[in-house]
Formats: structure tokens, C-alpha cells, sequence
């Protein structure tokens, strides 16, 4: 459990941290290992806001060379090989494929771009690319693990792509990576501050109600438990609702202007054989960038860019949906695509700066941290980023914060693994990796290479747990076993059962949640976490009514409450 029940009345703490998100997540990680008494809340689960709604990439941001933010792409670069090195079981190496249209489209609408003068780039055509993967390549060089760029022309690219567009006149390539489950590196954070931080403290599901004289109150949503905790200083990482977090704070503030960003996972295996393992990513022709590539056995598709007023209203749309499909189409038209292709969808609100600015994708993703005071407490509110640099936002604000309460650095976490990467098998190890597996806990390599996938390291804390007690694989969900979601329900600071489908877990994002998929997991969470009947019956019910409403599934829940399951017998 993860809620108020842990923290004492008027605890004191050096930090509060409102938000975890992946910024708040790892700004928490960073400030307990610098054993400063923290503590972390958010009024739902650990990114479950922008965090969960990304394209799902680690990358240096080659377009934002177009904004001339150099800056930012040699940060965002530096971060994501480190990444690749610290959280290796959920952070991996993605070719990316750029097609090319024209030898010398895109040069004066790149220069504009380039000098702040406005209009969008229709056209990248090779010459501007070449130049673009050089000084990306370039920029990369800091604790490269990948290779350069490469290019292949007219016949290589038919040979490639056989259903791509006949006017794709060449096609480059270059390397990024790719993150399976940014929700589970967000909760291995807050996990890794938990182990090493003492004094520190975490809670879910739980909001800010007023802040005075350094006092914040907090409420549990859930049990409606109230608590007054002191801090010397206040950090709003709420993404797109730090605006409302400061009006509760006391503080009138406008920093956010956030846009809407959608995605796709289609089940295509002509695209999925096609893509073999790389991403397309490609301008369209209103001058937005998409992009495809292979997730989880489908095909993930995004993403749109839309301001948007309110994020708890965030839905992809079937407008949106209909205009990913169609931008596919466009560069695949050898494929057909239709609605029924989509297997699941999801939104998120980019927490980006507020801006006058006509064309959302124009609005620049690097941060910004403003500073206020409440009374005699610093307030200091993240606004943007990204996914890619969440560590290096979390090291600069740190050291913000270090100086501002007189406190050391004590380590670097430049080479600090994260959760589960922590003594992960390198490729030369893994096979002999797998085999201990079976020696230790008598596990086939198949299950132990299951687990390594999804857990990293901690796959030996699961298989020590599986072991203990007669194991199971799901009905539903052959790939999983019972022990293996008890594990996630009660030791993974989980509180409700979404908690454990959208978000421990990729048993949602992989297209293979179900009506029936739903109850037997709840069944097993609840009795894990010791829900009673009705309890179980209303987690079920909320987690699919999620499912429903935010990523489109179809389908109904048989009616399992305790007075229908009487009437039945």
C-alpha cells in the first residue's frame, strides 16, 4: 500500500515533491540519494497522467535542429545513452528510418524554422537531412553506444520497403531508442528513493488541500484520511495541472499551455513484417511528424498535436484516429488501413509552456523551472521536458534545491542504474543468465526470459516469490502466472487494479486486455490485497470503464457483484 496510513501527523521533510510524473518520479529518486528527507504524492498512481501517454521514445530530438536548439538536443542525446545503460531492460536500441521525397525540398522552410521566422517544414528533402543527421551525429557523440547515420537510395529502398510510396526517392537511417514501459522506470524510481532514502515518504491517490506557515494538508482520496506535514521547501511537478496545484498552494500562476498528443496501436502484420524492428518516422503533409514502429507484437502510430484547455478531458478522438490512419496510408498506401486495424489508443496533455505561439509543434520541449515563494518556502514548478531528460532536469533542480537548503551532493547518478537495470545481463551473459534461472529456482529458460523482459533484475525477487507456493499460469493470460501479479499487487505500491493493468504491467498496451482478462486479475489482486467481494466487483468495474472510455475498447463486463452471483445459484 501506498497511501497517508504511513505518514505520521505534522512529519517533517526537507522536500515535498506534488506529482509523480516521470519528472516528479526522478526528481525524487535523485534528492533521497542525496539523503535528503523527502516526500512524493500525487493525486492518482505514479505516471498516470502525460507520463503514460508518450510515443514511448528515448530520444535526442533530431527536429528540434530545426529550431536551432542545439542545447537541448546534445542534453537530450548525453541522456538517452545513458538511459541505454542504466535501464537496459526497458530502454533499447530503435532504428529510425526517414524517407526522403526530394534531393533539395525543405532548405529555405528549414532556414526560416531555423531563424525564429515562422512557417512549417513540409519537405525535408536529402540535402537537409544529410546536414541534420551530421550535426545529430555529432552532437550523439558523448557516451555513444550506437551507430551513425547511414544512407540508402532508390533500389535499396524499393528493396526495403516494397509498399512503401513510389515518390520516396531514398531513405536514411539513423539510431534512437525506444522504452517498453515508461510507466514501470517511473514507479522504479520512486521505488529506488523508497530503498535508500530514510525519511522519505510516498503516497498515491492523494491531493494538496491548502498550504500555510510551512504546513501542507494532505487528503487520501480513497480512505478520506487527512494529514499535516511540514516541509522546507515545495516542488510542483504536476504537468499539465501545475496551474491548479498553485491556486491550491495560494499561489496565481499561468506557466502551463499544453497540447493534446494521441497514439495508435494497430494489429498489421503486413506493416508490422515490414518495419522489421525499425521506426518510420516521417513528415506529413500539413507539416506535422508521425511516426510507426513494432510495440508489443502491433504497430505503434502517433501521434497529434493539438491545444487542449482542459487535460482531464483528454480522449484520442476518431478524428485523430482518422488522421493517424490516413498519414499512414499515405506513406504505405501497398497497405490498407481501417479502424478495425486499431486494437487500442491513448492521450496524454504535453506539459508544455504557455505560449502565444500558432503552431503548437513549434513550442519548444526543453524546461523550465520557475521559482516563487510561500511565505518564507520555496515553490519551485517544472514546466516541460520530456521523458528523455527527466534525469538531467532531476540533477539540475536537485542541486537547485541542494544550494537552497545548505545541503551536499552526495553522489552522481549519471551511471546509477535504475531499478531493474541494476545487474542486468549484458548480451554476452544473458544466455548464462537464463540458465541460473533453472539451477536456482528450477524456472525453464522461456519463463525466466519472460520475466527478465519485463522486471529486468528483479525478476529473481519474482521468481524467489513464484517459488514459494504452487504457481499457475492465467486463463486469459497464459504468459502470466498467478504468483507473478500477486508479487506486482503486494509489493508494487499498488492500490487499485489499474494500477496494475495500465500502468506495473504492459497487460493493457499489449492489446490484450478483455472483459475476462479484468476479472481474473482482479480476483487475484483483490484477495492479494485483501478486498472483499464488493470491493473486487468495483475495481473491476473501474478499471474497465477506464478501458473503455480512454483507449476505446469494446465490450462489456459481466455482472459479478455478490447479489448477482446469489441470484445466480
Amino acid at each position: 500500500m501506498s497511501g497517508l496510513e504511513d505518514i505520521r501527523e505534522n512529519a517533517e521533510f526537507d522536500v515535498i515533491v506534488i506529482g509523480a510524473g516521470i519528472n516528479g518520479a526522478g526528481l525524487f529518486r535523485e534528492l533521497a540519494l542525496q539523503d535528503l528527507r523527502v516526500l512524493l504524492v500525487d493525486r492518482s498512481d505514479i505516471c498516470s497522467g502525460a507520463s503514460c501517454a508518450p510515443s514511448r521514445l528515448i530520444h535526442g530530438g533530431i527536429k528540434y535542429l530545426e529550431t536551432g536548439e542545439f542545447r537541448l538536443v546534445a542534453q537530450s542525446t548525453l541522456e538517452r545513452n545513458l538511459l541505454l545503460r542504466n535501464a537496459p531492460h526497458v530502454v533499447k536500441p530503435l532504428p529510425t528510418v526517414l524517407p526522403i521525397r526530394s534531393w533539395f525540398g525543405g532548405i529555405v522552410p528549414s532556414l526560416r524554422k531555423f531563424l525564429r521566422l515562422g512557417g512549417k517544414m513540409t519537405d525535408r528533402g536529402a540535402l537537409v537531412l544529410e546536414a541534420g543527421l551530421q550535426i545529430y551525429d555529432f552532437l550523439g557523440r558523448r557516451a555513444r553506444v550506437m551507430p551513425r547515420h547511414s544512407l540508402f537510395l532508390n533500389r535499396r529502398t524499393r528493396e526495403e520497403w516494397p509498399h512503401m510510396a513510389t515518390d520516396v526517392l531514398a531513405t536514411a537511417q539513423y539510431y534512437d531508442a525506444a522504452i517498453t514501459q515508461p510507466e514501470r522506470l517511473g514507479y522504479e524510481c520512486v521505488q529506488d528513493g523508497l530503498n535508500v532514502g530514510a525519511g522519505c515518504g510516498f503516497a498515491t491517490y492523494t491531493v494538496p488541500v491548502s498550504f500555510a506557515d510551512g504546513v501542507l494538508q494532505l487528503k487520501d482520496s480513497i480512505t478520506g484520511e487527512t494529514r499535516n506535514v511540514r516541509t522546507r521547501a515545495l516542488v510542483n511537478a504536476g504537468g499539465a495541472w501545475i496551474d491548479r496545484i498553485n491556486a491550491v498552494l495560494g499561489q496565481t500562476t499561468r506557466y502551463i499551455g499544453g497540447t493534446k498528443g494521441s497514439h495508435l496501436l494497430l494489429r498489421h502484420d503486413g506493416l508490422l513484417r515490414e518495419l522489421k524492428g525499425r521506426m518510420m518516422y516521417f513528415g506529413t503533409p500539413d507539416g506535422r511528424i508521425c511516426l510507426a514502429y513494432p510495440f508489443y507484437g502491433h504497430v505503434l502510430v502517433g501521434s497529434t498535436d493539438i491545444r487542449i484547455e482542459d487535460p482531464d478531458t483528454a480522449t484520442c478522438t476518431d478524428d485523430e484516429q482518422d488522421y493517424m490512419l490516413r498519414m499512414v496510408a499515405d506513406l504505405f498506401p501497398g497497405f490498407r488501413f481501417s479502424a478495425d486495424d486499431v486494437v487500442y489508443r491513448y492521450s496524454g496533455v504535453r506539459p508544455l509552456p504557455a505560449t502565444d505561439a500558432a503552431d503548437p509543434g513549434a513550442i519548444s520541449r526543453d524546461h523550465i523551472v520557475h521559482e516563487n515563494r510561500l511565505g518564507e518556502t520555496p515553490l519551485l514548478s517544472l514546466v516541460g521536458g520530456k521523458w528523455t531528460t527527466f534525469r538531467g532536469l532531476a540533477e539540475e533542480v536537485g542541486d537547485r534545491l541542494l544550494g537552497i537548503l545548505g545541503a551536499a551532493r552526495h553522489l552522481s547518478t549519471k551511471n546509477f542504474p535504475i531499478g531493474g537495470g541494476r545487474d542486468y545481463p549484458t548480451p554476452e551473459r544473458y544466455s548464462a543468465y537464463l540458465d541460473e534461472f533453472f539451477v536456482t529456482y528450477g524456472m525453464p529458460r522461456q519463463r525466466a526470459g519472460i520475466l527478465l523482459e519485463r522486471y529486468g533484475s528483479r525478476a529473481r525477487a519474482f521468481a524467489t516469490f513464484c517459488q514459494k507456493e504452487a504457481d499457475a499460469p492465467l486463463r486469459t493470460l497464459p504468459t502470466y502466472t498467478r504468483r507473478e501479479l500477486a508479487f506486482v499487487a503486494s509489493e508494487e505500491l499498488v492500490r487499485t487494479l489499474s494500477d496494475v493493468l495500465f500502468r506495473r504491467t504492459p497487460i493493457a498496451l499489449s492489446g490484450l486486455l478483455k472483459p475476462d482478462t479484468v476479472l481474473e486479475v482482479g480476483r487475484i489482486v483483490g484477495a492479494t490485497l485483501g478486498w472483499n467481494a464488493q470491493e473486487t466487483d468495483r475495481q473491476c468495474r473501474a478499471a474497465w470503464k477506464e478501458a473503455q472510455e480512454r483507449h476505446n475498447l469494446k465490450g462489456e463486463l459481466p455482472d459479478t457483484s455478490p447479489s448477482q452471483t446469489a441470484l445466480r445459484a
